[in-house]
């Protein structure tokens, strides 16, 4: 690598799937509109009705928030280099997606962590998204002092630290030191904490004297699990995943799972399913 020739580069080549497929434009399109419907709603409807104005739905609306900036932050990019001959980012361009994309990954790990234990107040959800941001901005940093040579090529369809590690020929042992650090702390840690959570919970369950009771509350927390599940696993994955078993379309699936796909998954999971929400969204239709 040191005798390769270093070169200054304006912009990544995304090799993460086949461009010019209407086919992917119309089904990111349908799950980003998804995205947008969903959460906007429960932020609508957490403003509007005083009903829903009490420390879960706070919460709720603030991950909300967070899945629309999350999808927002990957999705209009990747439509519109499915309906391009070659799909490309620039350098500037593909820091600045990196910066926002693990921000709120970081803050949403966070907050799904606070959820669990109902640490609900405004510094606490502020202190959510300085975490993830703050977290956000080492990796980037770490990432605008790499150095590229030949072609710069990405075996993704964004922007993210793996990607730009492998892209790289420059030393990225302090890159992969803060990756590996971050995955403990940022999501390891989180999800440790809820996984403690929902043991209680399920204690808890267990104790209920009444059946239908117990039936419903298995319903409710296996759903939330499930997503929570997902999500954490996922980007685990994403980021720690041994350089000799890469798969770039593995890669493509794990992220578009835990950047795309649950960000639609929790509006219905955490909100559209509970009564209250579904009452306020009737009375506002």
């Amino acid at each position: 690598m040191a005798g390769e020739n270093q070169t200054h580069v304006t912009e990544f080549m995304l090799l993460g799937f086949s461009h010019g497929q209407p086919f992917l434009f119309v089904l990111f399109l349908a799950i980003y509109l998804a995205t947008l419907l969903g959460n906007s709603a429960i932020l609508a409807l957490v403003s509007l009705d005083p009903h829903l104005h009490s420390p879960m739905y706070f919460f709720l609306s603030h991950l909300s928030c967070l899945d629309i900036c999350y999808s927002s932050v990957t999705v209009p990019k990747i439509l519109t280099n499915t309906l391009r001959p070659q799909a490309t980012i620039s350098y500037h361009g593909c820091l600045a997606q990196m910066f926002f994309l693990m921000g709120c990954a970081g803050a949403e790990c966070a907050l799904l962590a606070v959820m669990a234990y109902d640490c609900v107040c405004l510094a606490a959800a502020a202190s959510c998204w300085l975490w993830g941001m703050l977290d956000s901005a080492i990796h980037t940093l770490l990432a605008s002092r790499l150095s590229f040579c030949g072609a710069a090529q990405l075996q993704h369809i964004f922007c993210d630290v793996p990607p730009l590690l492998r892209a790289a020929c420059s030393n990225t042992h302090p890159s992969e030191v803060a990756l590996h650090a971050a995955s403990i702390f940022v999501g390891l840690s989180p999800f440790l904490l809820v996984a403690i959570s929902y043991l209680r919970i399920l204690a808890t369950v267990l104790g209920m004297p009444v059946a239908t009771s117990r039936q419903k509350a298995f319903s409710t927390c296996s759903a939330h699990l499930l997503v929570v599940t997902l999500y954490f696993a996922t980007a685990n994955l994403n980021y720690n995943r041994p350089s000799s078993g890469y798969s770039p379309a593995t890669d493509t699936l794990v992220s578009t799972l835990y950047c795309i796909i649950t960000p639609m998954l929790n509006p219905l999971i955490y909100s559209l399913r509970n009564r209250e929400v579904r009452g306020a969204l009737w009375k506002a239709v």
